[in-house]
Formats: C-alpha cells, structure tokens, sequence
C-alpha cells in the first residue's frame, strides 16, 4: 500500500514509498484512511526529539490522527463493525496514519461524530484529545477559573478555547491581529494580540496556563498565574512524569527533570507549579469529545486540505509556519475543500 515513511530521523527522513499491509491483530480493527491531519508532534517524530523514550524502528510510517472506514475487525474486537466510520488517535508505537490502511487497537478508536464530516473529523483526534486531558484531565478546571490558552488560533489552541469556554471557564488567549475574530468567535473572553501587547504585562491572577510553544513563552507564562497556579506545557521541557508515563527506566526521570530545571526553579520560586503532559489514546474519551461535538460545543477549525500524494507539502506548509488557523488536513479523496 502507498505510505509516508520515516526512513531515517531527520527533517529529509520522510518519503513516499510502498509497505506491507498492516497485520490486524485480534484487538485490531482495520481502517481505510479517508482523511488525516498533520500535527506538531509528527515533525517531533520524523526529528527523533522523543528517540530515546518512544522507540521507533525506521522505516516506520507517520501520522497520528485520522478518520476513515472499517474494512476489517479481529476475532477480540466487540462494538464495531465493517462499514463503521471511525476516528482515532492511534497509541505510541502504532501510529501511521500517513497509510491507505492502518491496524488500530479497538480501544483507541471511537465513533465519528455524526455532525462532522469524515475529513473534518480527522482534524480532532490529537488536539482534542490533548484539550480534554489538560483541563478537564490534570487541570480538573472548574467553573468561574481563569485559564490562558496561546496561539488561541492553532488546531490545539482553537479546540481549548472551546472545550474551556463548554466547562465555565473564563478564557484568555494569545493570537495576532489576524485571527483576533476568530478566537472570539470560539470563546475568547479576553484577546491579546502579540503583535502589540505582552501577555505577561496585561494579565494577571490566572489558575492555569495551557502553553504549547514553550521557551521564554513558558516562562513568561508563569507570571501571569495566582499563587499555587498551575502552567501545563504540550511543547516541553518534559519532566519525570513523562518518563513514569511511558514506563521509562528511573534515570531517564532524572535526565527529564535536568531538561525541566530552569521552568520548575522559576515557578517554585513564584509559588506556583509547572507540569509537562503528553497526551495518550483515548477511545473513550473521543466518545465523550464526540457528543461535544454532535452538541455544536465544538467545531473544528481547519486551514487548508491537502491531497494525499502532497503529504509533504502539508507537512511544510505546517512546519515553515504558513498554517493561518487550526488544522492541516491530507485527505485520500479528491480535494474540494
């Protein structure tokens, strides 16, 4: 079948090529891709940046999200059929969304919202997975708590905002002049636009902070929080959570701790706290995002669509940073987006 392959780690490891079909597994069921979408964390795969934690054997094929159709269930599986259209963020170690067929895990996948077209759906799975884990995940946000939310107008921030606003949150968020409407438009209580303001000089007082560039950002952010406050960052540095998440040996703790010195000694010394999370499969959890979803809570929110043979193109227009808002989506039919 016609695959995205990592052949080797690096940004020119990537390549079209053809795989075996994938063996379906007695929990497995067997998806035709119909649409996926291209993530951050895709680039941070083919780069290696996780090589010593999650443990690719290359050549591998990339992809972590998608939508499609299922063409085959194994012996184990139980609430699923051929014909059912699905979507899913596959687990570590079995991704390859960037595939004609990909072999799930029946626990990692979910019904696709019925409001939602099979490639708007394959826009949700990672971001909406990765809101739902930090604010009503480890955050555990609560009505009338303030949140900041950066680049409101990505596909993970746009999908926060939402998510926030739907649990009583009173939301503020970074973006530019560009997309200042559209992060109303999800939400958005209060809008600092980075190409005038800074963030850190204009708020104050805010229970949790959902960053997802990391860096000076990230320690900026920190001051923007209340006393006890919490800052989750999805962009690093990773901390020993990380490594006990993945079932790593106890010194690769150590070593993600070393990596997260500076952000912990800052935020301790303001009295407040800072967190890494990388979120996880949740078949489960897509079924409760789906009802959010069907509902009008949620909308996706997606840039451009490309074709599937221009895979790599998507992936650029997302890495030299073109993406104007929300998703990137490589869809397996003719494009008319």
């Amino acid at each position: 079948m016609k695959a995205f392959v990592v052949e080797k780690y690096g940004k020119d490891g990537l390549h079209a090529g053809e795989v075996p079909e994938p063996r379906v597994g007695s929990r497995d069921v067997l998806v035709r891709v119909s649409a996926a979408s291209v993530n951050p964390l895709d680039k941070m795969t083919r780069n290696g940046e996780f090589k010593q934690l999650i443990k690719y054997k290359a050549p591998f094929v990339l992809g972590h999200d998608l939508a499609g159709v299922i063409t085959e269930v194994g012996s184990d599986v139980r609430g699923f059929e051929v014909g059912d259209e699905v979507y899913a963020r596959p687990r570590d170690l079995r991704i390859g969304s960037f595939a004609e067929l990909i072999a799930i895990d029946q626990d990692d996948v979910a019904p696709k919202p019925e409001s939602l077209t099979l490639l708007e759906a394959a826009a949700v799975p990672l971001v909406a997975l990765a809101a739902w884990q930090v604010l009503a995940g480890r955050a555990n946000l609560q009505p009338g708590q303030k949140v900041l939310i950066h680049a409101g107008a990505g596909g993970l921030g746009s999908t926060a905002i939402q998510l926030a606003k739907h649990l009583g949150a009173t939301v503020a968020t970074t973006t530019d002049t560009a997309t200042t409407d559209l992060v109303k438009g999800l939400g958005a209580d209060v809008v600092v636009d980075f190409t005038k303001e800074n963030f850190s000089e204009v708020l104050s007082g805010y229970d949790l902070v959902l960053d997802s560039l990391g860096g000076d950002n990230l320690l900026k952010s920190l001051s923007v929080l209340r006393p006890g406050g919490l800052a989750i960052g999805v962009a690093g540095p990773p901390d020993a959570g990380f490594a006990k998440q993945l079932g790593a040996p106890g010194f690769m703790g150590v070593a993600m701790n070393a990596l997260s010195r500076k952000v912990r000694k800052r935020a301790k010394s303001l009295g407040v706290r800072y967190e890494f999370l990388f979120m996880e499969a949740s078949g489960s959890q897509l079924r409760e995002l789906g009802a959010l979803y069907d509902s009008g809570a949620l909308r996706p929110v997606i840039d451009s669509v490309f074709p599937f043979e221009q895979t790599l193109d998507a992936m650029a227009h997302v890495e030299q940073g073109r993406t104007r808002a929300g998703k990137v989506v490589i869809s397996m039919e003719p494009v008319s987006w």
